[in-house]
């Protein structure tokens, strides 16, 4: 019973993180400058999930979620014609990260749906385990 809440646990964490990766690429849609100050767009991050399989009991009591934390190399960015932003190149262009507004939204409404699964999730298996110690008292 218990292996139930660690299994929806580790889905609210990896989740959480997601939700987290989201909101740092939302908050970086127009950044044109690295940690160390130069001009290089920021690049989005994903979390990609996978099955965690570490735990020996894996096969009969199912597996929660691990999670990686990457960069989005794929992306291609987005070029804009600003000759008097002080990024810009010889040509006046700018390279923002090519984030879409949208598809982060769409990710966050998803991430916050799963979260919400999972303290679903959570609440019934609770609620087995009182009614269970309910029968046994």
């Amino acid at each position: 019973m218990f292996k139930a809440l660690e299994i929806s646990t580790s889905g609210l964490v990896a989740q959480r993180h997601r939700i987290n990766s989201i909101a740092g690429n939302i908050a970086n849609i127009n950044t044109t400058r690295n940690e160390k100050g130069e001009v290089s767009p920021f690049q989005r991050r994903l979390v990609t999930f996978m099955a965690d399989t570490s735990s020996r009991s894996s096969e009969v009591e199912g597996v929660g979620v691990k999670f990686t934390v990457s960069n989005d190399t794929d992306l291609p960015e987005r070029s804009v014609y600003q000759p008097g932003h002080p990024d810009a190149d010889a040509n006046g262009i700018v390279h923002f990260p090519g984030i879409s507004l949208t598809t982060e939204f769409v990710n966050a409404v998803e991430a916050s749906r799963a979260y919400e699964a999972n303290v679903a999730a959570i609440d019934v298996s609770k609620s087995i385990m009182t009614e269970t110690l309910k029968i046994l008292a």
